[in-house]
């Protein structure tokens, strides 16, 4: 069985992944959504990010390493540290974190040989790397995060050029933050 790519992303309300200055502190994480997130990359084996994605995620590599951090950074750490991961960078000339390569190009028929090996499935993160795999016909569902705050310009979630057609499979609304879970699959032609 193949498996599937995931984009994986928290948008504001307005529809971008970052504000005017790149910064994602309005995606302040809650316990009880952390713990679904957690949850919801378990059986995850493989991370594809782009080089800003790769930068934020190294706060992971010493966050939820103690005992004084929270259980569920502690539980994500784990989960994330346990995950291969492959950098997508035209810039980038070597990556410093265990179980991590670095890919000069996103490379289509890689990621179909990638998906088809792969024990577990796979999430993508970041716009521009999530619209190649978009434009490409690989991604398989999407997991949105819907933050309630309009955030009037910034990083859109997806690039232009992009139109699928998707199908509702589950929805979630987390309490304390207010923010919705959608996850979509692609349906295919």
């Amino acid at each position: 069985m193949t498996s599937k790519l995931i984009y994986f992303v928290t948008r504001s309300l307005d529809g971008y992944i970052e504000d005017e200055q790149g910064k994602i502190d309005w995606t302040a994480l809650d316990e009880e959504r952390q713990q679904f997130i957690n949850d919801l990359l378990r059986p995850v084996g493989t991370h594809l990010y782009g080089r800003r994605m790769y930068e934020t995620m190294q706060v992971w590599t010493e966050f939820g390493s103690s005992e004084s951090d929270p259980s569920w950074a502690r539980d994500f750490a784990t989960i994330w540290r346990a995950a291969d991961k492959v950098v997508y960078s035209k810039t980038l000339t070597q990556v410093s974190l265990p179980r991590t390569r670095l890919e000069q190009t996103f490379d289509v028929g890689g990621i179909r040989e990638m998906k088809l090996r792969a024990a577990h499935d796979l999430v993508i993160s970041g716009h521009e790397l999530a619209a190649h795999a978009f434009r490409a016909g690989l991604v398989d569902e999407i997991k949105l995060h819907i933050a309630p705050i309009i955030l009037g310009g910034g990083k859109k979630w997806l690039l232009d050029g992009v139109r699928l057609g998707l199908e509702l499979v589950d929805e979630r609304r987390f309490k304390e933050s207010g923010i919705e879970h959608l996850h979509y699959r692609v349906r295919t032609a």
